[in-house]
């Protein structure tokens, strides 16, 4: 990683924090996206600034200085004179942050972080279930009705989805379980519906007998090396793709739309937010987000099922 170094020819304390810090990060095994990402905003964003403005130790950070690093960010504008949109922003100050609250925890002489601006939540597109029963329905091939309906009824992220072996279904009695390998490492047990079990028996009794991948989900066509190989995360993509241009959905359509979609459905059918936090692998904060595109009727429906159950 490239430094910025001081007259005398050696790194600022600052420069050797963040770098200590990014080894940190990939030692605790952050994926590979928020690492690029990380270090895209502390050493493209973050240093230069603090190289303009003579700083070179994080005691010299304190709220005045870096409530003008967020301001420079805010009026930054393009070559094209746009200026940087407050997701951006969060995009850049966010791991600031996160640096420094981990620098606190080091010892380091922390003493302010940077101020996030307020943003208004996006409203994010939702399926109903009646429109993933289309995006199933007018796919051509078993392989493709399947990997709808396992993001409709799983709630699986795409490399999540990519990743499932056929040792990945796990039995236990009447039960069973997708094993899921989900961020960072871990590993969590999502519950599989019975028809959709069957659909997924019947997809592994009818692959070759010469295929070698256990891989969940394989490519329809041989490779060229006369393999079926395993779907990449592109080819899912193109697959919820085809699906809704198929079904004719104007709304745009991505894997997560999907899981979102789900995990809508689950929270106004009245499952436990701390369940879904657990089934679906993501923070009880992520799942905070999602009541934000809830009604008052979703809230009213759920009390009163509550209630009924009560008497």
């Amino acid at each position: 990683m490239a430094m910025r170094l001081l007259d005398g020819g050696m790194p600022s304390p600052l420069d050797r924090l963040v770098d200590d810090y990014l080894l940190s990060c990939h030692a605790r095994g952050l994926v590979p996206k928020s690492l690029r990402q990380y270090k895209q905003s502390l050493c493209s964003v973050f240093l230069p600034w603090c190289a303009t403005e003579g700083i070179t130790d994080v005691a010299q950070l304190d709220r005045r200085t870096l409530d003008r690093f967020t301001n420079s960010l805010l009026m930054y504008r393009t070559a094209s004179g746009k200026e940087l949109s407050k997701h951006s922003v969060h995009s850049y100050i966010r791991p600031v942050r996160l640096m420094l609250t981990w620098a606190a925890r080091e010892g380091e002489p922390v003493v302010a972080k940077p101020q996030l601006p307020r943003r208004e939540k996006p409203v994010r597109d939702v399926l109903s279930r009646a429109e993933i029963e289309r995006l199933e329905m007018v796919m051509p091939t078993e392989r493709d009705k399947v990997i709808i309906r396992v993001f409709g009824d799983c709630g699986l992220r795409l490399d999540e989805l990519t990743r499932l072996s056929t040792t990945d279904i796990v039995r236990s009695g009447r039960q069973a379980h997708l094993r899921v390998h989900g961020k960072r490492g871990r590993i969590r047990d999502v519950p599989l519906p019975p028809q959709l079990l069957r659909r997924l028996d019947r997809l592994i009794r009818g692959r070759p007998e010469e295929c070698s991948s256990d891989r969940l989900f394989l490519t329809i066509r041989r490779e060229r090396f006369g393999e079926h190989e395993p779907l990449t995360q592109g080819g899912v993509y193109q697959v919820v793709k085809e699906a809704a241009e198929r079904a004719r959905i104007t709304k745009r359509v991505y894997p997560h739309l999907l899981r979102h979609s789900w995990m809508t459905e689950m929270l106004r059918n009245g499952m436990n937010p701390i369940q879904l936090s657990f089934i679906a692998g993501a923070s009880p904060d992520v799942i905070a987000s999602c009541y934000s595109h809830l009604t008052k009727d979703d809230a009213y429906e759920a009390m009163l099922r509550v209630l009924t159950a009560q008497r």
